[in-house]
């Protein structure tokens, strides 16, 4: 029996548990694969914390990267997964072919706008005069190894989906375990600094790539990439689009709002600010991944169930999903608010930034207890194919609320900078309220269709 056939069988909890277990664990490890550059960069003797906030500036434009992967991944990926599930194989593989390119095309014209854009965008972005120069260093080189992160990311999808997620772990362990090797080799005995840190990472990646289209060249995965399929069609590729806009969307926006916060924070409270929000953005990495770890692993499950029309099955992955997100956000949450300094000290020994950092996370983790409910129900939409209500509950978490609220913010309290923090927790939990509500009406609304 082929392992897709599985997701249809057998306890659903002991499934779960078996498919969010290595991509929980991969989310994590992916966690230490992109904060282990800046914890290397942050203890760089003399220059750390320039450098460190320097390359932080770079984190929107390598989010958009990842961005566009999730466009066409996770949006091709539970497609897929329905089509398996309605026992058609061949239109799967179509998808994965279709993906393929694209992925491709994507790469290559975002390798070429960082190169011929970089430098600008970085101080638009809120690099100052004393920082640009270590983004920069950092950005040219991991821009030439944009082809190899869009393929891992993008093609790894497409073996979780399939519920082969300890293989989908090792796609991440060998270019996380590589990346940690290679880092202080490159920085410190060749002293090649924070251009060491970017050869690694885009050299891990390589690796990492190469072994994903092997094994969706090899005999085990279902899927397979096939050159017949590595035509593009508008007919198989727009509809995975259209349901990859929401993961975009939140990606993306991430890539955007870092943005505003960098430009705001850069004005009211300097290059301690920024700096700051460099080791926020890593933390709130760190609690956002493993819970999408958990929604990876439930993908294959509730789409393919779904496809096949067995609804209780997709009720009661849900189930599980929703306890088991609202857990781990509020234990994050716990550490984040009580005891900071054990996420700060991580990424910086400079006094006077890890005080700050440490009050500004927790004003910005205040709700991130919450976090388990959103990721929850709007990663469900997607796995259901619903892509409208998923692009719009992306929309009004980054665009409708954070982003005015970034700037809103600042005019009523004294403290401009804290209160620019501020406004990601109460963009958080009006976007929660929101997302909650509206899945309990489509949900119900599911069921009930079942029923008649």
């Amino acid at each position: 029996m082929n392992q897709s056939a599985n997701l249809g069988q057998g306890s659903v909890g002991k499934l779960l548990f078996k498919l969010a277990l290595p991509a929980i664990v991969a989310q994590i490890i992916n966690v230490l694969y992109n904060m282990v550059d800046r914890m290397y960069i942050g203890h760089i003797e003399g220059i750390g914390d320039i450098a460190l906030t320097g390359v932080g500036v770079t984190m929107p434009i390598i989010m958009a990267v990842s961005a566009f992967a999730a466009l066409v991944s996770m949006g091709s990926a539970p497609r897929a997964s329905i089509m398996m599930g309605r026992k058609k194989n061949d239109e799967a593989e179509n998808i994965l072919g279709n993906s393929f390119v694209l992925l491709i095309v994507i790469a290559i014209i975002t390798t070429a706008l960082i190169l011929i854009f970089g430098w600008d965008l970085l101080l638009f972005f809120g690099a100052s005069e004393n920082t640009v120069q270590y983004g920069w260093s950092y950005l040219q080189i991991y821009a030439c190894g944009t082809i190899f992160v869009q393929l891992t990311l993008g093609l790894n999808a497409f073996i979780s989906a399939q519920g082969f997620s300890t293989e989908a772990m090792k796609t991440i362990l060998i270019g996380a375990i590589l990346n940690i090797i290679l880092d202080p080799i490159f920085m410190f005995p060749l002293n090649m600094g924070v251009q060491g840190a970017a050869l690694a990472t885009i050299l891990s990646q390589a690796v990492s790539c190469v072994w994903v289209i092997l094994f969706l060249c090899g005999k085990k995965t279902s899927l397979k990439l096939k050159k017949k399929y590595m035509t593009l069609r508008p007919s198989v590729f727009l509809p995975c689009i259209a349901l990859g806009l929401s993961p975009f969307i939140m990606q993306f926006t991430e890539s955007v709002i870092t943005v505003c916060f960098n430009t705001s924070l850069l004005k009211y409270g300097g290059d301690i600010a920024v700096g700051a929000m460099t080791i926020l953005s890593s933390v709130m990495q760190f609690s956002m991944l493993p819970l999408q770890g958990m929604t990876q692993g439930s993908q294959p499950i509730v789409s393919y169930n779904y496809g096949a029309g067995n609804l209780d099955r997709v009720k009661k992955t849900f189930t599980y999903l929703l306890v088991s997100c609202m857990i781990y956000s509020t234990t994050l949450w716990a550490i984040s608010v009580f005891t900071p300094q054990l996420f700060v000290s991580i990424f910086t020994d400079k006094p006077e930034l890890a005080a700050y950092t440490q009050h500004a996370l927790q004003i910005y983790m205040s709700t991130s207890c919450l976090f388990g409910a959103q990721i929850a129900c709007q990663q469900t939409f997607i796995a259901l194919g619903n892509a409208k209500t998923s692009v719009f509950l992306a929309v009004l978490r980054k665009i409708i609320l954070l982003i005015p609220l970034i700037y809103i913010l600042p005019n009523f309290f004294a403290d401009q900078a804290i209160a620019v923090f501020m406004a990601e927790p109460v963009a958080d939990f009006l976007a929660v309220c929101t997302t909650v509500t509206l899945f309990t009406i489509y949900f119900k609304h599911l069921l009930t269709q079942k029923a008649n």
